[in-house]
């Protein structure tokens, strides 16, 4: 019997991993660059509050296009060649990063179009999530996959940590040189998904009932409680307790560290992340998986909340690195579930599922903050956000006791659910 292959021994997963380490770097350097222009517009008319609030709704524009796509793309990447989506939606970031770096060399920037753009990005991503996390099992064995998940996350920890901090200093050269890196590097990961040769698709569904097929994704989710829980316990406590919005409000007017000091800030939570992914990548979790994910998040919610508290520059970004680490974790099992426990001809629309959830916890997640901010402040945002993130994950450990149970990623067969129960 022959060793199991490590994912960077295969071509086609080697162009999938240097195509999205590329693409992350972009688009968190463009996350970085786009929040501190945002913040720093709107503070030239509006106190800090209002400005945090307007830093969250850049997240509401991400996110609707994804919440109103979501049936539609996981279709999409369950019927057409999830290359050439993936290679379509990158082609369209590296397009917007383009634009707005020339109304920034012009001085014609503004905020609706930053917002305009915003809107954009979360459409290309809407269609670029399914499709890329569909498509990584299809380039590695079965039995490389939890592998591949830690190396993949690893490629996109990797570019969150060295994205927002090249970010910053391209921007201290000009915000234009900013872009203009972006979008070249979001060629790069173009063409690097260019070398990613045929592989396998699933099987075209001829049952011509798409709408059938999207509602499937949803029951599939619904009815595996152990998905479910590994999926809504991520989505609420980031959705509460993420703090990455309000960086630029903590980096200018509470630690007083400038925009270098946000860059670094921006990527503390990578780095403690990047630090737990190659971990996984080395020493894949194999026991008690459910209970160290519900340790790791509590862990998430306390850093957060001793970020919320810190004047100090060095504490707030080891509480980042701290809760990357923790969060690492999170994601690390949710994944795994979701690429194990889910037929290949289904997972785009699950991964759909889970895209959404993610950008919810995400972009969704900036609006919440944003809107806390306004009324209780940056500060007393992030500390309410800490403190409801304990309280989520001590309600699902009771709620969920799938979750508890689960000693590894197969998960006994009463927890997965029948093919009758995923046709309803």
């Amino acid at each position: 019997m022959s060793a199991t292959p490590h994912p960077l021994r295969i071509a086609n997963f080697r162009a999938y991993f240097v195509s999205r380490l590329f693409a992350t770097i972009a688009i968190s350097a463009q996350g970085m660059i786009i929040g501190w222009q945002v913040y720093n517009i709107a503070r030239q008319t509006m106190d800090i509050n209002q400005s945090a609030f307007l830093l969250g709704m850049i997240g509401l524009a991400q996110f609707v296009p994804l919440f109103l796509l979501t049936p539609v793309v996981g279709l999409v990447a369950d019927t057409f060649d999830r290359r050439w989506i993936v290679r379509g939606t990158t082609a369209l970031l590296m397009v917007n990063a383009a634009v707005l770096g020339v109304l920034t060399w012009s001085d014609q920037l503004t905020l609706p179009w930053l917002f305009v753009a915003a809107v954009f990005i979360g459409l290309a991503r809407a269609f670029s999530g399914p499709a890329f996390s569909a498509l990584a099992p299809n380039l590695v064995p079965r039995e490389s996959l939890p592998t591949a998940i830690a190396v993949s996350a690893t490629a996109w920890q990797l570019g969150t940590i060295a994205g927002p901090s090249l970010g910053g200093v391209l921007y201290a050269i000009h915000p234009d040189v900013a872009y203009g890196s972006v979008s070249g590097m979001l060629g790069l990961a173009l063409a690097g998904l260019f070398l990613v040769s045929r592989v396998p698709q699933p099987a075209a569904q001829k049952d011509r009932r798409p709408l059938r097929r999207m509602i499937d994704g949803f029951a599939y989710v619904r009815n595996n409680r152990l998905v479910l829980a590994a999926i809504t316990l991520d989505l609420f406590v980031v959705l509460l307790a993420g703090a990455s919005a309000l960086l630029p409000v903590f980096a200018r007017d509470i630690l007083h560290v400038g925009a270098d000091g946000f860059g670094i800030l921006a990527a503390g939570m990578g780095i403690g992340a990047t630090a737990g992914s190659l971990w996984f990548g080395f020493r894949p979790m194999k026991t008690n998986v459910g209970n160290k994910m519900l340790g790791a998040v509590m862990i998430f919610a306390v850093a957060i909340i001793v970020f919320g508290l810190s004047k100090l520059f060095w504490l707030s970004f080891a509480a980042l690195m701290v809760a990357g680490a923790a969060d690492m974790v999170s994601v690390y099992v949710r994944q795994s579930l979701i690429q194990l426990h889910t037929p290949d001809e289904m997972r785009g629309r699950v991964g759909a599922v889970s895209a959404l959830t993610i950008s919810a916890s995400n972009e969704l997640g900036e609006a919440e903050s944003g809107l806390l901010a306004a009324i209780l402040g940056p500060v007393g945002a992030v500390l309410f956000g800490g403190v409801a993130a304990i309280g989520i994950t001590l309600a699902w450990a009771r709620l969920y006791p799938e979750l508890r149970l689960a000693k590894t990623f197969d998960a006994p067969p009463h927890m997965a659910p029948t093919e009758q129960e995923r046709s309803t």
